[in-house]
């Protein structure tokens, strides 16, 4: 066994207590044993029980120069984490290309691989994620012996328990066992994921989660997706589903979503949609940079359907948080380098139809590049190990 297999078996070994205390000091570290006991509701005897283990398996160093934390007696020895102790490899799968990335326990990358995809017929999109993981492997040279997962993530109703994309109207896909078929080819752990909650993991653990008490994610582009945390956790649902707003049901149910239902929201305002809408308008198959460029020189039907798509996600919007009360809202996705298009109509669909003081809800936007979506599913296989979820 080596050091790597060490740190694993004890991380999936630890005591609720011992995995807390991880994750105070992985999310929020550099910090003292002091913070520790409280952000975990700890006795300061039972931080110091945890954290030796783990500082003898090079998971945790106290190394750092000493430091004064305000109270009479010896100086205070800050805790972080390792980052390099461990090694995960995170894919995000698109409908026309594989990102991957290598990345350390803090979701830093250290390598990483983009390759088109020609097809999204499973036997394609498992070739090219495993020669996506060898290359990542390849690059890391020795580093590759630390790999404790490859988390995978996907567009769609994924369960996450079992690995099995249930559902996923951009790949195509109905009830496929990715995990296992990708354990078997792979020949390590493999996690799969929702691509959108597992971005919001990534932020919840290393972004704007941090400190933050509860936030949703919305994602716009080709699909509208989010992701919710609410009271310190990620919402995953009774069923691997929660937050969908893009199938909210809030539009005519003359417009067929991709999904195969009626009426909604992604049938409006996803990137597909858009591009639709406006071809059929000008009599003629429009690219989606042809679209964009019309709206932006303020031609009536590009801009007429915008607003009618940007109308539709804010009241979506309105409607999440009315039900999940967040106190922001961070839109991302591939269509947020365009949110100009989108912005008013949007802001003023939410202030119509947020209840009271949901309406105080913020509305950010943030970029988000397929890097840190494929950065997404290696936090997720991060948080399955520390929570003992793998």
């Amino acid at each position: 066994m080596n050091d790597a297999d060490a740190a694993v078996s004890l991380l999936r070994g630890a005591s609720a207590a011992a995995a807390e205390v991880f994750r105070s000091i992985l999310t929020r570290g550099p910090i003292s044993r002091i913070d520790i006991a409280r952000l975990a509701g700890l006795s300061q005897a039972a931080v110091t029980k945890a954290v030796a283990p783990l500082i003898g398996a090079g998971l945790v160093s106290d190394q750092l120069e000493s430091q004064r934390d305000g109270q009479p007696g010896r100086p205070a020895n800050p805790l972080m984490v390792v980052a390099d102790a461990l090694v995960f490899i995170g894919i995000k799968v698109n409908a026309d290309e594989i990102v991957g990335v290598a990345t350390d326990l803090t979701t830093s990358i250290l390598a990483s691989d983009r390759r088109p995809l020609h097809s999204t017929k499973l036997d394609v999109v498992v070739d090219a994620i495993e020669a996506t993981t060898t290359t990542l492997v390849d690059t890391l040279g020795g580093r590759a012996e630390r790999i404790c997962a490859v988390a995978v993530t996907v567009s769609g109703d994924v369960d996450a328990h079992s690995g099995v994309v249930r559902e996923s109207a951009i790949m195509g896909w109905t009830e496929v066992p990715l995990a296992k078929i990708l354990t078997g080819r792979l020949d390590r752990d493999v996690l799969v994921e929702n691509d959108v909650r597992a971005l919001t993991i990534g932020e919840h653990w290393f972004g704007v989660g941090v400190g933050t008490a509860s936030f949703a994610i919305v994602t716009i582009g080709r699909g509208i997706g989010s992701g919710l945390h609410v009271n310190g956790e990620v919402v995953e649902g009774a069923y691997g589903v929660a937050g969908e707003i893009g199938h909210l049901p809030l539009t005519s149910p003359d417009r067929i979503c991709p999904c195969g239902r009626r009426g909604c929201v992604e049938a409006v305002a996803g990137t597909p949609a858009i591009v639709a809408e406006v071809s059929r308008g000008h009599g003629r198959e429009l690219s989606i940079d042809e679209v964009l460029d019309l709206a932006h020189r303020g031609d009536p039907v590009a801009v007429r359907t915008f607003e009618q798509a940007a109308t539709v996600i804010g009241t979506a919007i309105a409607t999440l948080v009315n039900l999940a009360g967040p106190e922001l809202v961070i839109i991302g996705g591939e269509a947020v380098s365009d949110f100009d298009l989108f912005e008013a109509h949007l802001r003023a669909a939410f202030a119509e139809h947020a209840f009271g003081a949901a309406g105080r809800c913020r509305i950010v936007t943030r970029p988000h590049t397929f890097e840190d979506w494929a950065r997404g599913a290696a936090a997720s296989a991060v948080r399955r190990l520390v929570e003992n979820r793998i």
